[in-house]
């Protein structure tokens, strides 16, 4: 994107962008109901990122400028974090135009360290974005476990148990942490431990992000999700206690 504000030359075809989103919303979503206000801008955190931010973003799809939003970079500095829907007035579903619009870059070209995490979690079956395996997660909770035993008596009864059948909580963990601050899991134990929660991790889908989702590839953020789904189904948890 350039620094120059939006121009029109001659009539453009309807937005095919536009309109793909729309069928994809329910009842065609709102999109069109944008006052201009300005709202969704003054508190995005990529307002300002290459010369773009949410109004300018919804008005260019709405004025059908497909071309253009195929080639920003912007999309991929939106953080999702949906702010914008939360002051807009109208709750335009402005995150829905940025993930379609990731969805248009071939995948090749879309940010590596996005792509190469959704990869990664593809190929294990802890759906770990750092590709460690059920075995070594199980060896690294363990020995974190009975390390923290031993140093503090007071939490020798402590437990942070592995696909235990029946327990009322699933939860998923930060991929980095087992494999690069493994002590950064014990405060999330304690605090457990001293509510008397019954819960549980997976040997499968224990990893708690989803890069596949902001990669923008359905197939593959459903086959992440639906592994975790599946595990907590099949321990009989009843509530999924997600830490990312």
């Amino acid at each position: 994107m350039t620094d120059l504000p939006i121009r029109l030359g001659a009539k453009k075809e309807s937005s095919t962008f536009l309109e793909k989103v729309k069928q994809i919303l329910p009842e065609g979503g709102n999109l069109n109901s944008c006052l201009t206000c300005g709202a969704c801008s003054s508190g995005c955190p990529a307002t300002g990122l290459e010369n773009m931010d949410p109004r300018k973003f919804l008005r260019m799809a709405a004025l059908g400028m497909d071309e253009e939003i195929q080639k920003t970079k912007w999309v991929w500095m939106c953080t999702m974090c949906q702010r914008c829907i939360y002051v807009c007035p109208m709750q335009i579903n402005i995150p829905q135009l940025v993930y379609n619009a990731r969805a248009l870059w071939p995948r090749e070209q879309r940010p590596k360290g996005i792509l190469g995490s959704c990869d990664m979690a593809l190929r294990n079956e802890s759906r770990s974005a750092m590709g460690t395996s059920p075995e070594d997660f199980q060896f690294t909770v363990e020995d974190v476990l009975a390390e923290y035993q031993e140093a503090q008596p007071e939490f020798a009864g402590m437990e942070a148990p592995i696909d235990k059948e029946g327990a009322e909580f699933f939860l998923n963990q930060n991929s980095r942490e087992p494999v690069t601050e493994p002590d950064e899991m014990l405060p999330l134990w304690k605090i457990l431990h001293l509510a008397g929660a019954d819960w549980t991790y997976g040997s499968k889908g224990w990893g708690g992000e989803n890069y596949c989702l902001f990669l923008a590839d359905d197939d593959a953020w459903k086959q992440i999700t639906s592994t975790t789904a599946k595990q907590a189904d099949d321990l009989g948890c009843k509530t999924y206690l997600n830490t990312e």
